[in-house]
């Protein structure tokens, strides 16, 4: 069915910024379990996840674009696992799951598959993601002719400085990054960015012009084909829950759903009118990059039983919205550092929010 209406198309790029952020959680889940973090596996993995946050935040420039508003607030924006990719046919179920050959093969490069040469656009159920982004592409430019589409442009709502996005390794700067969405022809752009990023064009393993960064597609395709091999791997629980852990985890684990969810909170203010986003954007990154990862990882050493290891859940967790969330952070992890002194060196990370 054609995306026939602005309001329509609004709903569409709210879809298309779920769809972006339900890939995050399994990529970086995939990740922490590589016991080598320096490896090129390893890094590959994280560029992907650098580019879906990007990829992310261009869809919601978009939505802001045509006078939406991306609510990066609502919980259900937040996705739960087991769980489908959002409006994939056939249904692709995701899980969290240990790194293997095999979850890269049959999963990930099945969400960045490319889209076949002459393949219908598919704005409602998509085969691949170019299908979707292509349905995209021509409502802008239908929806251009027959209304005045950008009259609520927001620009003191989007995230839009190029600064704000800096390449991570084997990701390039002429790949594309953050850009102000304006017109039709700004719309266009930020599309290309995200497909030729991720699925690619057809299947054209390249994702910028001088051919430095391959596509997400030919990434995962590395490590499935043993290019760049996994090497050894953590014995993580599938879809861990924080119930199940053992009663001493259970707080480091909820400090990471709570961190987890603080990230969103975070992304909600970004797409605020706020005037100086950088100390928005610097506290973005203290939290994904600072605190999540080095708790995820001191999951992953902690046995559980029967060979296994924990990992981070990716809940929901409920902050209480009497207080300010980051006051709540800050007494969780408190109480969690005092418990595990491994961690208590984030402290100084944790002051800085």
């Amino acid at each position: 069915m054609p995306i026939a209406t602005p309001e329509q198309l609004r709903q569409h790029l709210a879809l298309a910024i779920g769809v972006e952020l339900t890939t995050v959680p399994p990529y970086l889940y995939a990740m922490y379990s590589i016991e080598d973090q320096t490896s090129e596996a390893a890094l590959l993995i994280k560029s992907v996840v650098a580019e879906e946050m990007l990829h992310a935040a261009l869809v919601a420039n978009l939505l802001t674009a045509v006078g939406g508003q991306p609510d990066f607030s609502d919980p259900g924006l937040l996705p739960t696992y087991p769980g489908l990719l959002p409006h994939h046919a056939p249904p692709l179920m995701i899980n969290l799951a240990p790194a293997s050959p095999e979850l890269v093969r049959d999963v990930f490069m099945v969400i960045e598959e490319p889209e076949a040469p002459g393949a219908p656009p598919e704005g409602d159920q998509f085969e691949t993601l170019g299908q979707f982004y292509h349905a995209l592409e021509l409502a802008f430019e239908d929806l251009s002719d027959r209304f005045e589409l950008f009259t609520e442009v927001q620009a003191d709502r989007q995230l839009a400085d190029p600064r704000f996005y800096s390449p991570v390794e084997f990701d390039a700067e002429d790949s594309g990054g953050l850009m102000l969405v304006k017109d039709l022809e700004s719309a266009c752009a930020a599309i290309e960015v995200v497909v030729h990023q991720g699925e690619g064009v057809s299947h054209e393993k390249y994702a910028d012009p001088s051919h430095q960064e391959l596509t997400h597609y030919s990434k995962f395709e590395q490590i499935a084909a043993g290019v760049n091999p996994l090497g050894a791997v953590r014995s993580v629980l599938v879809n861990p829950h924080t119930a199940d852990l053992p009663a001493l985890l259970q707080p480091v684990s909820d400090l990471f759903n709570a961190l987890y969810r603080y990230t969103y909170f975070t992304l909600d203010e970004l797409y605020q009118p706020v005037a100086d986003k950088g100390p928005v954007v610097d506290r973005l990154y203290t939290v994904m990059s600072g605190l999540l990862g080095p708790i995820a990882r001191y999951l992953t050493e902690r046995p559980v039983g029967g060979g296994l290891v924990a990992g981070p859940s990716f809940e929901v967790y409920s902050f209480d919205p009497n207080s300010p969330a980051v006051d709540q952070l800050k007494t969780l992890a408190e109480a969690v550092l005092a418990e595990h002194h491994k961690l208590a060196p984030l402290a100084s990370v944790f002051e800085r929010l």
